[in-house]
């Protein structure tokens, strides 16, 4: 019902090209990790693939007032989204049951390492909560990288604006050979700084090794991150070296006129 009635009128407006979608398998339970740059990224990345994956979302978009909010609702459970209570302790582990239960019903699973939509278009700093998650349900993980969707929808943009979109899908990551280590965080770490790698050599991204949560409240108070002389060097995930990737294009056979 979801693709029927929200489907068309984005694929209209937004074109999305896909390039990956063979590395979702076509049964069976998979996380598919991505990057976070919009609102809107949990609507694309559904509308590529012919399986049903769902994201949990903060229980705000479904709680809100008038018109708006109801609309807002709709839209978000029209998509597939899970209302999931951020607020308080137990914030993490509610979205962490939330996935195992999809998982263990072998079905796809949609989560945002870094926790947090990107406050300037970089990738941030993954949180561990999926790898805790990969190593409980021995789900492989599928990253994917969306691109262009911060230009669609700014941060602080409520409706996007159209403009083409793409989704790129990486194969999947196989941690297998972690099976019961899921409680020691040096291999919690180990494990997301491997997705996020991939993510960053998926999307092309400049990778930042801090939380983007942090970064958005040193925004907040008027500390931006350094650029020009004074930015540090470049970095990757884990301290490895960093890839020589660029931001991914559409296919030049799907590429509109110029």
């Amino acid at each position: 019902m979801k693709r029927v009635l929200v489907g068309p009128l984005l694929h209209l407006l937004f074109r999305p090209w896909v390039r990956g979608a063979e590395h979702v398998p076509s049964s069976g339970a998979a996380i598919l990790a991505s990057n976070h740059l919009a609102v809107v990224d949990s609507f694309f990345l559904p509308l590529v693939l012919d399986r049903e994956i769902v994201f949990i979302g903060k229980n705000e978009y479904f709680t809100g007032r008038g018109l708006k909010g109801r609309l807002t609702a709709g839209f978000m459970r029209g998509v597939g989204t899970i209302p999931v209570d951020r607020s308080g302790g137990k914030a993490s582990e509610a979205a962490l049951r939330t996935g195992l239960n999809r998982l263990a019903e072998g079905k796809l699973f949609g989560i945002y390492p870094e926790g947090t939509r990107s406050p300037d278009g970089r990738l941030y700093r993954g949180k561990t909560g999926v790898a805790r998650m990969a190593l409980e349900s021995g789900a492989p993980v599928i990253p994917v990288a969306m691109i262009d969707t911060d230009k669609a929808q700014p941060l602080g943009q409520r409706l996007p604006r159209p403009r083409r979109i793409g989704v790129v899908i990486g194969e999947p990551l196989d941690f297998s050979r972690y099976q019961g280590m899921e409680n020691d965080r040096f291999i919690l770490r180990s494990v997301t700084d491997e997705i996020m790698y991939a993510l960053m050599a998926l999307s092309g991204q400049e990778y930042v090794d801090i939380y983007a949560a942090t970064q958005k409240a040193r925004i907040a108070t008027g500390h931006p991150a350094a650029s020009g002389p004074d930015a540090p060097p470049a970095t990757a995930p884990g301290g490895r070296e960093v890839p020589d990737v660029q931001v991914p294009v559409p296919p030049e056979d799907d590429a509109p006129a110029q």
